[in-house]
């Protein structure tokens, strides 16, 4: 009947794998890395990934990727660059000289592509770290971890809805009105994860916006993969552990390219046939919301779940009101006064005798 009303003609067999979007969160906060630069400079770290990112676009031509910095003050996109950055009439505008800022530049001995993302990516650092002021490094020394995930998770999302519109499945049949042949076992579909490269410690006071931007993630499918390079951070171990990704410490940060290329470059499909390294122990410690501390003991309300580190004043939750049934937390001990033992006199160093008479025994 297919060849009979024609609709064979518009079906096509697509035998490929399915396409890998790599959203990669760069941590660009300047105390970090100049504690870092005798080790590992920015700059060679980005030339790591720069072969990373080449790497995982030459597996399949189909591949995306886009990098996101995790500033000090705030997140921005690398690649893609905004569409306000590259300026508006960029095809008609004719102009005498070659403007090096807005133009790649073309070198027979580098694959199009490859050059392109290079030149949009170093571009895009480059104005990030240029409009970075004396201030905005003074005011604070984390990074915004949070908003970077919350970019990639977007982006993440909003590809995977494209990519689902345009009506082509991998490994099964597409059709003009986008159906899929649901016989078909193999996954398909844009397969998304998040590479996070971190080199900040302490994220506290960002505890709530990361766990939800953990637990979106997990409702998604899309793994958070975690490449530590200095510090130490709890929630990050804790976004890899639920979202099923890889979380990797490195010890000696000059092996970064080492890390990427065999800890990270394979995608969700590759990592079932392999054993992909990870944590032996997650802390699963969380943040107090009074004081943004990590704690091992807290008291929880019962009816928002937020954590405290000590019992907030009157006894009522900051975030929702209820009061707090404490029971008899924080009242003092009833004391009860021990019997004294009654002292035996001393003589001459020596005790002295009882008073009563040794006791005979009656006839």
């Amino acid at each position: 009947m297919n060849a009979v009303d024609g609709s064979d003609h518009y079906e096509r067999t697509i035998t490929e794998e399915s396409p890998s979007l790599l959203t990669i969160v760069l941590d660009t906060n300047p105390h970090a890395w100049a504690l870092l630069h005798d080790t590992l400079p920015l700059s060679k770290a980005v030339a790591n990934l720069m072969v990373f990112i080449n790497a995982h676009l030459a597996f399949n031509n189909a591949n995306q990727v886009a990098v996101v910095a995790s500033h000090s003050h705030r997140a921005a996109w690398l690649y893609p660059r905004p569409p306000n950055a590259r300026g508006a009439g960029e095809d008609t505008v004719m102009t005498d000289g070659y403007d090096r800022m807005t133009k790649a530049p073309n070198d027979a001995n580098k694959y199009r592509p490859f050059s392109l993302i290079e030149h949009d990516l170093l571009t895009s650092l480059r104005e990030l770290i240029d409009s970075t002021t004396t201030e905005d490094v003074s005011s604070t020394t984390t990074t915004q971890m949070a908003g970077a995930l919350t970019l990639a998770l977007s982006y993440s999302n909003k590809a995977t809805v494209t990519y689902n519109e345009s009506g082509v499945s991998s490994s099964g049949k597409s059709h003009p009105d986008g159906g899929e042949n649901p016989t078909d076992d193999v996954p398909r579909g844009l397969l998304c994860r998040i590479l996070v490269i971190s080199v900040s410690g302490d994220l506290a006071h960002q505890y709530i916006p990361i766990m939800n931007t953990t637990f979106a993630a997990q409702r998604l499918r899309i793994p958070i993969d975690i490449l530590k390079l200095s510090g130490d951070t709890v929630f990050l171990q804790q976004a890899s552990d639920a979202t099923n990704g890889t979380y990797m410490q490195l010890r000696n940060p000059q092996g970064l390219l080492q890390s990427l290329m065999l800890g990270f470059l394979p995608d969700q499909s590759a990592r079932t046939h392999l054993i992909s390294p990870t944590q032996e122990v997650v802390d699963f410690r969380a943040a107090c919301f009074c004081h943004r501390n990590v704690v091992d003991v807290g008291f929880v309300c019962s009816i928002c779940l937020s954590i405290f580190c000590s019992p907030p004043e009157g006894a009522i939750c900051l975030t929702c009101g209820t009061h707090l049934a404490l029971g008899n937390y924080g009242a003092k001990p009833a004391v009860v006064p021990r019997k004294k033992k009654k002292k035996r006199r001393v003589v001459n160093g020596t005790e002295s005798g009882s008073n009563v008479g040794t006791p005979v025994p009656r006839e």
